[in-house]
């Protein structure tokens, strides 16, 4: 970076930075937050009064969300956390925004730089109004940025953790494990199929949401699929990572068998971390992480990857592990935040607020390959 930056990091209330289980979106604040500051950043980060960030913390709440059992709207937080970070935006050289569709509204309304990650899928309706006329617009996958293809795009970043920690040298079980949140899309229901299948148990570490909606499936659909299955299925709930982790050393196969476009997958590069093999679904961005044949398998159902089960054996899990620690760091993710944050400076100094109509200036920060900006790039229709 050409100088050391004042940078306003704003996570989502719901969850604490970092999450004592499950919130990838924090778990990724915190990561950004703490190698920005090791790199002689000035950083502040909004988030919840209980979370533990490097740099200065300024609470948006007393105490996260989603852990205290707030089951309401959540609009009304993240619109007080908007004003709140507004009214000190003037402190900052730089705002990271992790606020999803609401950063849209900081970005408009702020007086200084503004960049926005979205982690959620992208896929909706009204996305493209929201989206469109904003620079420093940034995506954790190119599958997730060619949902919008004419979108001017400041940059493809994809999330990264301090991996190299992982534990690795541990014995393999028969197990098959799921991580995640109890919820359709995740596939959690289709998780236990393969696992009954395959004839293997399974270990369930996941969160229960605190929406109706959230509540009623784990009720009404995922208990009795739990229940039907018997022995087969040790469900364990939530787990702070160092545990969670332990089990994904010592697991078979992690298992991602979700049809939802997933934006990246922070789970897939946890397991690959520990050497252990992903078999999943081939949605959203988990083509850009998983190597079929080499860290796991694809399948189109719970057949079919109930069919790979018996394969993952022969594997090369140091080979997994290796990879994944060198192609998602978190040093790599910064870096590519970094390169955002330098364009987004350098194009607000000459008073380029926002990229006119018709203009295709797309920048992508290429992580395999090393390169932090490929200028007037356009964002291909498919994904890579």
């Amino acid at each position: 970076m050409f100088r050391p930056l004042r940078i306003a990091q704003v996570a989502p209330p719901l969850e604490r930075v970092p999450p004592r289980a499950y919130g990838g979106t924090e778990r990724i604040v915190h990561e950004l937050g703490t190698e920005l500051v090791r790199r002689g950043h000035e950083v502040t980060t909004f988030a919840s009064g209980d979370s533990e960030v490097a740099g200065t913390l300024v609470a948006t709440v007393p105490e996260a969300l989603r852990p205290s059992g707030y089951g309401g709207d959540p609009g009304p937080w993240m619109n007080a956390t908007v004003a709140a970070v507004l009214d000190r935006a003037s402190e900052f050289d730089l705002i990271h925004s992790h606020l999803e569709w609401f950063s849209s509204i900081l970005a408009r309304a702020a007086t200084v730089p503004v960049v926005a990650t979205f982690h959620g899928r992208l896929d909706e309706a009204w996305a493209d109004q929201l989206l469109r006329g904003l620079p420093g617009l940034v995506a954790i996958s190119q599958n997730q940025a060619n949902t919008h293809p004419d979108i001017e795009w400041a940059g493809v970043v994809h999330n990264g953790l301090t991996l190299d920690g992982a534990p690795f040298d541990r014995r393999r079980g028969e197990h098959l494990m799921f991580v995640g949140r109890v919820a359709p899309e995740k596939g959690i229901v289709e998780a236990i199929d393969i696992a009954r299948r395959s004839t293997r148990p399974i270990r369930i570490v996941a969160k229960v949401g605190t929406l109706p909606a959230e509540i009623e499936f784990h009720e009404t659909v995922f208990m009795p699929a739990v229940q039907a299955a018997g022995s087969l299925v040790e469900w364990i709930g939530e787990l702070p990572g160092p545990e969670r982790d332990l089990l994904m050393a010592e697991s078979h196969a992690v298992l991602m068998p979700g049809s939802w476009p997933e934006p990246f997958g922070l789970v897939a590069i946890e397991a690959l971390a520990c050497g252990t093999p992903v078999l999943a679904r081939r949605v959203g961005a988990l083509p850009e992480i998983v190597r079929d044949g080499v860290d796991g398998f694809f399948g189109d159902d719970a057949t079919q990857l109930a069919f790979f089960v018996e394969r993952v054996a022969d594997l090369d899990r140091t080979a997994i592990r290796e990879s994944v620690l060198e192609r998602f760091s978190a040093a790599r993710m910064v870096d590519g935040y970094e390169a955002v944050y330098a364009k987004m400076l350098s194009g607000w100094g000459r008073g380029e607020h926002a990229p006119s109509p018709g203009r295709r200036t797309d920048s992508v920060v290429d992580l395999d390959e090393r390169k932090t900006i490929r200028s007037a790039r356009a964002i291909p229709g498919e994904s890579a």
